[in-house]
C-alpha cells in the first residue's frame, strides 16, 4: 500500500496538484473499477493542449499535439481523447465572455478573434500597417488559388502582363509556394498557395474559397497600396 501511495504521489508532482486535478482522478489509476478510464485525460491534458494551442505561431495539428503530449507525459494519449479535450476547449471559449475562440484551421487548431471584434482589429491593423499586396499582387494570388499549380507563363496569359515582381512579393510574404515543376517544354515552376495562404484567410481548406460568383469589390481596404 505504501508503495502505491508513493506512485500517486509521484503522478500529482507531474501531472498538476491534488486541487487542480481532483483525488478521484489520481485514485483511478490504481482502481481498476474506476470509470476514470486515465488520470491524465482529465483537467492536466487539457492544460497542456490549450498552451501548445496558444503558444502555436501557426495552426497545430491533432498530430502534432499529440507528439508533443506523448513526450512531455511519457504515456501514450489517444487521439480521440485530444478532440475530447479539444472539444471542451472550444466550448469553454465559445462563452460570450471570451474575446476569442478555438478554431480549427488550416489543418489544426488555433485560437483567434471573434467576428464581433474584428472590425476594431481591423482599425488597429490599418492605423500600423504601411503597406498591402498590390492590385496586381491581389490579382496573381487570386489566379494561383483557383488555378493551382500554375507556372508563370499561364499566369502572365491570363493577366496579360509580367508577373515576376508580384510572384516575388507573394514569395516573400509566405502565401505561396513553389510546388514542383511542369512536364511541358522547359519544366517551368509552378505555384500553389501556402498554408499562410489560408491561415490568413481564415479557411480549413481550398474548398472553403469563396465561389467566383460571391466576389464582388470591397467597399474596405486596410494600409497603403503598395506601387507595383
Amino acid at each position: 500500500m505504501r508503495h502505491s501511495s508513493l506512485k500517486v504521489i509521484t503522478v500529482i508532482s507531474s501531472f498538476g496538484s491534488p486541487s487542480s486535478c481532483g483525488a478521484a482522478a489520481v485514485f483511478s489509476i490504481y482502481n481498476p473499477k474506476s470509470s476514470i478510464r486515465n488520470p491524465i485525460y482529465l483537467c492536466p491534458m487539457k492544460q497542456h493542449i490549450e498552451a501548445l494551442i496558444f503558444a502555436s505561431p501557426q495552426a497545430i495539428s491533432t498530430g502534432d499535439i499529440k507528439s508533443v503530449l506523448e513526450e512531455a507525459l511519457q504515456t501514450e494519449v489517444a487521439e480521440g481523447e485530444i478532440l475530447k479535450v479539444i472539444g471542451s476547449i472550444k466550448e469553454q471559449f465559445s462563452q460570450e465572455d471570451f474575446a476569442f475562440e478555438l478554431v480549427e484551421i488550416a489543418g489544426g487548431w488555433q485560437f483567434l478573434t471573434k467576428g464581433a471584434y474584428h472590425n476594431t482589429l481591423a482599425i488597429h491593423l490599418k492605423q500600423t500597417t504601411k503597406k498591402r499586396l498590390s492590385q496586381a499582387a491581389l490579382e496573381t494570388l487570386a489566379l494561383i488559388a483557383y488555378k493551382q499549380p500554375v507556372s508563370r507563363s499561364e499566369l502572365e496569359e491570363i493577366r496579360g502582363v509580367n508577373c515576376d515582381y508580384a510572384l516575388q512579393k507573394l514569395l516573400e510574404k509566405e502565401l505561396v509556394t513553389i510546388a514542383g515543376r511542369s512536364d511541358g517544354p522547359g519544366r517551368p515552376l509552378l505555384y500553389a498557395t501556402s498554408e499562410k495562404f489560408m491561415d490568413y484567410l481564415g479557411i480549413n481548406s481550398l474548398a472553403d474559397l469563396p465561389k467566383p460568383k460571391d466576389f464582388r469589390e470591397s467597399e474596405n481596404t486596410v494600409g497603403e497600396a503598395e506601387i507595383v
